[in-house]
């Protein structure tokens, strides 16, 4: 327990310091800065703003080209500085329905922003993802994702929604499984 404080307390201060962030357009954010690049695309989560669960699609590279691998209790979501997990599969399962519906929505969304950014130069292979929508995609759920070289990773992340309002800002961070010095940040704004 006293472990899990000072981490808590580890990212919270590491939050203070706002990544540097680029807004891409769409709903995209993306911080090429650290050691793990990150894009994530908002556009769902800005549109169903409400939802009980808001989801964001992640999109994450190795800038050093080194093996890095992230599991899902390194991911978290700081909004007014409380940090947020992201919630167990089994119990988002249970206590929201509303998965495929956000699918089907990113689906018709425009990705050109995403297409144009820096993560153009890294590929993303569908095959594992946090929170697959089983029978809208071929991806596994998987606890962990790795990237190296020219491989990413690319999964859906929710957060169970602490009271967004339009214009607020979150930080989503990520940091890898065994060397938490290896972290990427991406600051999003729901507008």
């Amino acid at each position: 327990m006293k472990a899990g404080r000072i981490v808590l307390g580890l990212l919270l201060a590491a939050a203070a310091a706002s990544p540097q962030t680029l807004s891409l357009g769409q709903g995209v954010f993306y911080n090429g800065e650290g050691d793990i690049l990150i894009a994530i695309d908002a556009s769902v989560a800005v549109r169903k703003i409400q939802s009980p669960y808001v989801m964001f699609k992640a999109y994450l590279a190795s800038a050093s080209r080194g093996e890095i691998v992230v599991d899902r209790a390194n991911i978290v979501m700081i909004y007014k500085d409380a940090a947020y997990p992201l919630p167990a599969y089994k119990v988002f399962q249970k206590e929201y329905s509303g998965q495929r519906n956000d699918f089907n929505l990113y689906r018709n969304l425009g990705k050109e922003s995403l297409a144009l950014s820096p993560m153009r130069n890294f590929r993303f292979p569908a095959t594992a993802d946090f929170f697959p929508a089983f029978g809208e995609t071929a991806a596994r759920l998987t606890s962990e994702g790795s990237m190296v070289g020219t491989i990413g990773f690319s999964t859906t992340l929710y957060f169970k929604n602490p009271g967004f309002q339009k214009g607020d800002k979150i930080i989503i961070r990520v940091a890898d499984k065994k060397r938490p010095e290896i972290v990427g940040a991406v600051a999003v704004v729901l507008e």
